[in-house]
């Protein structure tokens, strides 16, 4: 008897020996596996569960079709698409509990791609022999993805790569029998901010929403915790969002790394999910700590945050152009969205006194608001800061009315 199953993919051809070494482990532990062969040219040892024709097939494409595509990568992008369909079915049939890959650039693209359309709290672990390397952005990286190198394995067994093969394991396996996978009894709101020195409003939002019978998720907009709210968004995890700390917009618009994908608010209201939005800190803009500045931005003084980050200010053009950008996204949404547009400041280093004080700045981006932000998007201003009771009240109250009218679901149902 096993009481968790985890499927192995990879190559099963070319790595036949990692693969079953991998299989043998979770055995082992009492996990029970099922095996996926995302080869294309060569068989494996044994059969597999989940043979080579059956994920070419579900690609809507063929093992000779896939051999004869003339090159290594379109033959791979097929059995990735394949792969992806057959994961997810396995997924939603309740047939597996978490998922192992085991590749080289090609097998971690392909497994890249298998990670980003199973759910989150699906444990879900990829051995790489790129793991961690620059080559891989980070809109590839689904929310909650487990990497580990694949150290001395690219050919054959031995006793390094068996030390990463085998923690990697015994981690898939715990972690599908660990994992509380996000099945909230209560309807959750889906909030973005930052830390608590510069956007404070989750302080006073939170308890106001858990006291309704609302349950908040508070996601950091630095990257991959934006990436991690859109995942959720599209997958219409949210009865609605307070999308209140914008940064990770104007980061991609700056050609910065610290973002959260070309997606970035659009996916809740493609989700048909209610949005009130706020555009704290996007004044800033965010690079990180190892990235080379772009030259338009070289002239500015920067300040170093951390060793992970640093951070310098948009200019007046900047500013009017991230409030365009947000009225086109929103203009895209499929729900009601509410901009609450606090004139007083939208963060906390923006106040008199502060280093990135800038009224003019300020002034340029709430008047570029008033012009783009058009019907039936509405555009609500708060003589307000961002962190003030005042915001947090005015938000309540769009919230409140969305609940009374129907807007926003009080039940999961």
């Amino acid at each position: 008897m096993t009481d968790k199953t985890i499927l192995v993919v990879g190559t099963f051809d070319t790595k036949d020996d990692e693969l079953h070494y991998l299989v043998e482990r979770i055995q082992a532990q009492g996990g029970g596996v099922l095996t996926m062969d995302v080869s294309v040219l060569g068989e494996p040892s044994q059969p597999c569960d989940v043979n080579k024709d059956q994920v070419a097939k579900a690609a809507n494409s063929s093992i000779a079709k896939a051999a004869q595509s003339g090159d290594e990568n379109s033959a791979m992008q097929i059995m990735a698409r394949g792969a992806v369909a057959e994961a997810t079915r396995l997924q939603r049939e309740g047939k597996i509990d978490g998922v192992i890959i085991l590749g080289g650039t090609m097998g971690t693209d392909l497994a890249l791609d298998v990670c980003q359309a199973l759910p989150l709290g699906f444990p879900k672990y990829v051995v790489s022999t790129v793991s961690f390397s620059p080559l891989i952005p980070a809109d590839r990286l689904s929310p909650d993805i487990q990497m580990i190198l694949w150290a001395g394995g690219l050919y054959g067994l031995n006793a390094v790569c068996k030390s990463s093969l085998s923690q990697a394991a015994g981690a898939v396996l715990g972690a599908s029998r660990a994992v509380e996978a996000p099945m909230a009894e209560r309807p959750v709101v889906g909030m973005t901010s930052l830390g608590s020195s510069c956007l404070s409003y989750m302080k006073l939002l939170k308890p106001a929403l858990e006291h309704r019978g609302f349950e908040v998720a508070i996601f950091h907009a630095t990257g991959m915790g934006g990436m991690a709210y859109e995942n959720i968004a599209a997958k219409g995890g949210f009865a609605c969002v307070m999308d209140f700390a914008l940064p990770e917009l104007g980061n991609l618009l700056a050609g910065s790394v610290v973002h959260a994908g070309a997606d970035r608010m659009l996916n809740a209201g493609r989700a048909a999910i209610p949005q009130l939005i706020a555009p704290g800190c996007l004044d800033l803009i965010d690079f990180a700590g190892w990235q080379e500045i772009p030259d338009q931005y070289a002239d500015r003084p920067f300040h170093a945050h951390n060793r992970l980050i640093k951070s310098s200010a948009l200019n007046q053009d900047e500013r009017r152009q991230t409030a365009r950008e947000i009225a086109h996204r929103l203009g895209q949404s499929l729900t009601p969205a509410h901009v609450l547009l606090p004139t007083r400041g939208i963060e906390a280093w923006d106040k008199p006194g502060e280093p990135a004080h800038d009224p003019d700045g300020l002034a340029a981006f709430l008047d570029e608001m008033r012009h783009v932000i058009q019907p039936p998007i509405v555009l609500t201003e708060i003589d307000a800061h961002i962190n003030d009771q005042t915001f947090a009240d005015a938000a309540m109250q769009v919230f409140d009315s969305w609940v009374a009218d129907g807007t926003v679901k009080v039940s999961r149902t």
